[in-house]
């Protein structure tokens, strides 16, 4: 099944735990501290596969979750890093935030990748915190959590020609006629409620990739009948075969009204080069005016090539006057922005707040990470994580804001009574 929209949930993994261990073997009464580092936890990884089509394959599943780091052992172990998880997307998939928000990748080729959710890094051994006047430390951080947030994907199908008109216009037709999709054809308005893919083979040199799609009507983009959903695909296509239906009774205000919807959901689409088709010149009536038809939309500077899609016939001069239109492009197609890997935003600010039962909240990414990273039950991790609420200001915030002795402050999952 066709899914172009989806939100899933991604979490990557948790920094694995360093460790507090002395060593200890016989004769060596003081072997001193070799606690290992935690192993870093696992990305989530996006990549382009290339025979996808659609986003079904997180249609059943929309929560997915990295491995966690392993724990560091003695001898200066350091523990395994969580194995990353790499979810396959189609060419064209957008990533957002939300679905009108930030944009932050958009995977077009072929095996392209983004870390879109870095995992949390591996804290340190207390072998890492040996100094000359500490060389045996009861301190060891435990594993940075990972990343957590929904993250929205969009599709918009990347094609060299796409193939537009109103309903019963006859682009299914074409389509099944040029190229091996088989889609749904009837002769009823919205026969096609996705669009579809199709590669037609000119002379066995040159290959087309067609889309078929749905047809648009007044209002499409506000959303009326399929709407918008659809005329963001026609966003990837280069060039556009404009399907009008012969057996119309204006097929020039066909070809306005659906320009008209275009402009109207982006300028930039009527500007990208069309190759008018009028279909079904297998019926006499519709021969019978074709001189007519062909004056008036020269008159508007466009060519009409006479087809049926049905009979086949005049398919070859249309999709080689497509490609044509392609070659007299730019050599370089559009290319979409370059953005970075992704990095979960960790920013050292925080915020000081009331809960309902009196007690003090402390908030922030920076600090919500530290107080999770910190093993209190020793008491030189509890000194360390101390200093670093004054190094970051939050001891003085506190105090203005009014924070007393005997006060509990909480910090994520942590509860700390503050003393002066």
């Amino acid at each position: 099944m066709f899914l172009d929209e989806v939100r899933i949930h991604l979490a990557s993994g948790k920094g694995g735990d360093g460790v507090v261990h002395f060593r200890r073997e016989k004769y060596i009464p003081r072997g001193g501290p070799d606690g290992g580092d935690g192993g870093h936890g696992g990305d989530i990884i996006f990549q382009v596969g290339p025979h996808l089509n659609s986003l079904a394959p997180f249609r059943r599943k929309r929560h997915y979750k990295a491995e966690d780091g392993r724990s560091g052992g003695p001898s200066n172990k350091t523990g395994a890093d969580g194995e990353d998880l790499l979810l396959l997307v189609p060419p064209g998939t957008q990533v957002r935030v939300e679905r009108d928000g930030e944009l932050i990748a958009d995977l077009v080729e072929a095996g392209e990748q983004i870390v879109i959710m870095p995992g949390g890094r591996g804290g340190r051994g207390n072998a890492r915190f040996a100094t000359s006047r500490n060389q045996a430390p009861y301190m060891a951080e435990k594993g940075e959590p990972g990343a957590e947030r929904w993250i929205y994907l969009e599709l918009r199908l990347i094609a060299d020609v796409g193939i537009i008109g109103l309903p019963n216009a006859g682009k299914s037709t074409l389509l099944a006629a040029v190229t091996n999709a088989r889609p749904k054809i009837a002769d009823y308005p919205f026969t096609t409620l996705q669009p579809n893919l199709g590669v037609a083979d000119l002379d066995g040199e040159r290959t087309l990739i067609l889309a078929d799609i749905p047809g648009l009507i007044e209002g499409a983009h506000e959303g009326v009948g399929l709407g918008s959903q659809f005329l963001r695909h026609i966003q990837r296509t280069r060039v556009l075969i404009h399907m009008l239906d012969g057996a119309s009774q204006d097929p020039l205000a066909d070809f306005s009204q659906v320009n008209a919807e275009l402009a109207l959901f982006d300028p930039e689409l009527v500007e990208k080069p069309q190759i008018v088709a009028l279909n079904k010149i297998d019926l006499p009536q519709v021969a019978e005016r074709l001189e007519d038809l062909s004056r008036s939309f020269q008159a508007y500077g466009h060519k009409i090539f006479p087809v049926s899609a049905l009979a086949r016939n005049g398919l070859r001069e249309l999709l080689f006057a497509a490609l044509h239109a392609l070659d007299q492009l730019e050599e370089t197609p559009d290319t979409p922005e370059e953005v970075p890997v992704y990095r979960y935003e960790q920013t050292p600010s925080f915020e000081i707040s009331r809960d309902p039962d009196g007690a003090w909240r402390l908030s922030g990414g920076a600090i919500e990470r530290a107080a999770a990273m910190t093993y209190w039950q020793y008491d030189e991790a509890v000194r360390r994580f101390q200093r670093l609420l004054g190094n970051l200001g939050i001891e003085d915030a506190l105090r203005q804001a009014g924070v007393e002795t005997g006060d509990t402050v909480r910090i994520g999952e942590h509860e700390l009574e503050w003393l002066t």
